[in-house]
């Protein structure tokens, strides 16, 4: 086997320099000629009725260009796939921080001064800010009648999907059933029944949400913004503004952190709105007091479960109810449900399932994406449950995962056949590292938790590559960085068809006209299909330089091979600046191939396992809960890139104990109450214990080389992990999240009856 030159060795980031010189252009770094600035008043209550809303004296203020509300805009409703959101609130709001009116002026400031100006009258409604409380006869409608939004068709999913089924205030529904349920009960020797509560958090990234808006004369409109998929961004504009996209470009800036959440349309509609009123570009960019308010979080769950086990420890059924709370708009939530509620049945070999999803209306912040939507609430649930199980049963708990963990040969809880089922060797490589059975001292408790998740394959990519009359390469794509080092992977791929150092390529990322169209970054599925078009392009690439090279040294194309870069036959050898020049002197160049990819039905038949143990030490004085050790395991498949790899799982693990034990979006009455970053409590580094990444490596996956998905892998069982290393620890058992002092000072005063 040929040694790889770039496949597997520590790449450092393509846009790396850029970034850490300030060369990096984000949105909200673009100045255009006669910009004026936007800014949004929003709403002070949960629900109520708009009765007046005067903004006379706004307009009057000197430096203002354009004041807006419901009556100078379309009234269309926006979205991904369910359209129920207003590019202002009109006639009523259903959250604080609903959009009531918006100002366009030269400077922040007067912005900010014409919204004072700005008079509203509401008459308050009736709110309802608890899901399970929302679905109720007789629970204040949100939105009177949902059946009226337009949607998109829904997604290939598991189970059956409804759309604003006859539940008050249920936006979707989703029904996931496999085997006999009932008759895996009655098989079972003991049921066990078992609720928990995840809160909304947000997903934190350095830059927030921000758009930029210019209309030329001849009504194009050039739109900058936050967002990681450009073309799909693209498309939504154009529905909401009901023109063909090809009116509409979306120019290229970069990603200051995702984790999810750069996928929404945001405030880049009504930026429109206000360039078009005012005749003049403008840009908007949220505070983050406004991202805390009034931006897309992750959505808040009620999970109840139902497992029954046979006389071996082996579960025979499992049933879950979890709703999903989405607040006053679903719009940007995750499509048509959220996919977390497939993982309802864990890493597990269950014979018969039954999961019911909800996804609800409340009068709080509308939810949106964050990395692994839905499963981080899921898989604290599952992994918390299936501990429960095992103490109840007097079973040790790895004990338990390993005699109903999947395993080669197994069928998925959903009907899933996979091939090269790695999950006992990812629970059994954690252990070890982990020293499960070591001795532990006093207040000290280990938890295990695990994940199974498969690599993304929606939607199709495209890249352009090409070679000049110098011999330069460079691929040419649409899909902006999240930061995850998608760049410099496509850089690597590309680099290893040519036998090239990577730096001989050139990543170009461009916009929506001159770029091929591109998914963008969602569902860990990047490295898969754009991985795969770069792949397609340099191999159609390298077969129109063979045949050139068969030209200048008179032989046939399939004679030629390419060795360490040179494309060499019987009558000598060319590098690629050699080759390109006699191309050149053809006619020939540049050449230029398109790389085209899109995943095709039945063709996923791998998954990839996580395996997490987390070691706490608890001071039962107080009920802190000290995180000391933390093992995280992945069958990973081939690794392209040791260093991105690396941080992916890395950072993935510091959200996931950021859920665990301080992040907590706190919603009191409708209102977030936790609008500042010191307030919201972020885990820094004082709070990261140490880290031990376990490779489990494989030959099997659909990407490059054979390479899996990592991105959201490594946050959604850490929470569990360290709820059951608490329970390990000092007997006591969170079923709520984060696991604060408070809750586990709470839990040990029970035990003792004080």
């Amino acid at each position: 086997m040929a040694t790889l030159l770039n496949i597997g060795q520590p790449a450092g980031r393509v846009e790396g320099p850029a970034k850490v010189t300030g060369r990096t252009k984000y949105t909200a770094d673009v100045i255009l000629p006669g910009m004026l600035w936007g800014k949004v008043l929003r709403s002070p209550f949960p629900h109520a009725r708009i009765a007046s809303l005067d903004v006379s004296e706004a307009r009057k203020l000197p430096g203002v260009h354009a004041v807006l509300t419901s009556a100078d805009v379309p009234e269309l409703l926006m979205g991904k796939f369910i359209f129920d959101t207003p590019v202002l609130a009109r006639e009523r709001v259903r959250f604080v921080g609903d959009k009531v009116a918006a100002v366009a002026a030269e400077s922040p400031d007067i912005a900010e001064a014409a919204l004072k100006l700005i008079e509203v009258q509401y008459e308050e409604l009736p709110a309802v800010f608890d899901p399970l409380e929302a679905m109720t006869p007789g629970a204040p409608l949100i939105h009177e009648d949902p059946t009226r939004y337009s949607h998109m068709p829904p997604q290939p999913f598991h189970g059956e999907v409804r759309i604003a089924p006859p539940i008050p205030n249920v936006s979707a529904q989703a029904i996931i059933k496999h085997g006999d349920l009932e008759a895996g009960f009655a098989k079972a020797a003991r049921v066990f029944e078992h609720a928990f509560y995840v809160p909304a958090i947000h997903q934190a990234y350095i830059e927030p949400h921000a758009c930029a808006t210019w209309i030329e004369p001849n009504g194009r409109i050039h739109i900058w913004l936050t967002n990681k998929m450009p073309y799909v961004a693209r498309n939504q504009i154009a529905i909401a503004l009901d023109l063909p996209q090809e009116r509409i470009r979306v120019d290229a800036a970069s990603i200051g952190g995702d984790f999810g959440a750069k996928g929404s349309l945001m405030d880049s509609v009504l930026c429109y709105y206000l360039a078009k009123n005012a005749n003049r570009p403008v840009k908007m960019v949220m505070t983050y007091t406004e991202e805390l308010m009034a931006a897309n979080p992750r959505h808040s769950a009620v999970i109840t479960q139902k497992t029954g086990v046979d006389r071996e420890g082996r579960i025979t059924a499992h049933q879950v109810k979890i709703v999903y709370d989405c607040g006053g708009y679903s719009g940007y939530s995750p499509s048509p449900m959220l996919h977390g509620a497939v993982h309802g049945s864990g890493a597990y070999r269950v014979p018969a399932i039954l999961i019911e999803a909800y996804r609800v209306y409340t009068n709080t912040v509308p939810r949106g994406y964050m990395r692994a939507p839905g499963a981080p609430q899921m898989l604290f649930a599952v992994e918390s449950h299936m501990d429960m199980i095992a103490h109840e049963l007097g079973m040790e708990a790895l004990e338990f995962r390993r005699r109903n963990v999947l395993s080669e040969g197994d069928t998925g809880a959903l009907g899933e056949h996979w091939r090269a089922i790695l999950g006992p060797q990812t629970l059994e490589a954690a252990a070890a590292a982990a020293h499960w059975d070591a001795p532990k001292a006093p207040n000290v408790g280990r938890g295990v938790a695990l994940y199974e998740r498969g690599t993304g394959n929606i939607g199709a990519s495209a890249m352009i590559l090409s070679v000049d009359a110098q011999g330069r390469i460079a691929l040419l794509t649409g899909a902006p960085d999240t930061g995850t080092g998608a760049l410099t992977m496509l850089q690597q791929v590309v680099a290893e068809e040519f036998q090239l150092p990577r730096e001989a390529v050139t990543i170009v990322q461009s916009d929506t006209d001159n770029a091929p169209f591109e998914l963008g970054h969602a569902a860990s599925r990047f490295t898969y299909i754009g991985g795969q078009a770069a792949l397609v392009a340099a191999r159609e690439m390298k077969k129109a330089l063979a045949e050139v090279a068969a030209q200048k040294l008179g032989c046939e194309p399939a004679q030629i091979e390419l060795r360490e870069g040179r494309f060499t036959g019987p009558g000598g050898s060319l590098d690629l600046k050699s080759l390109m020049a006699y191309a050149a002197e053809r006619g020939l160049a540049p050449i230029q191939r398109t790389g085209n990819y899109v995943h095709k039905s039945g063709e996923m038949d791998n998954t990839c396992f996580c395996a997490q143990i987390a070691e706490v030490e608890v001071d039962r004085e107080t009920g802190e809960v000290k995180l000391r050790k933390l093992v995280t395991a992945h069958d990973t498949g081939t690794v392209l890139n040791p260093l991105t790899l690396h941080g992916q799982i890395e950072g993935g693990v510091v959200q996931g104990i950021g859920q665990a034990l301080t992040e907590h979006l706190v919603i009191r009455d409708g209102n977030v109450t936790t609008l500042h970053m010191g307030d919201y409590k972020l885990p820094t580094a004082r709070d990261i214990p140490e880290l031990t990444t376990v490779i489990v490596p494989s030959q099997v996956g659909p990407g490059p080389h054979n390479s899996k998905a990592i991105g959201e892998h490594s946050l959604s069982s850490v929470p569990a992990a360290i709820a059951n290393a608490v329970f390990d620890a000092v007997g006591v058992r969170i079923t709520e999240l984060p696991i604060t002092a408070a809750k586990v000072y709470e839990g040990l005063h029970k035990q003792t009856g004080k």
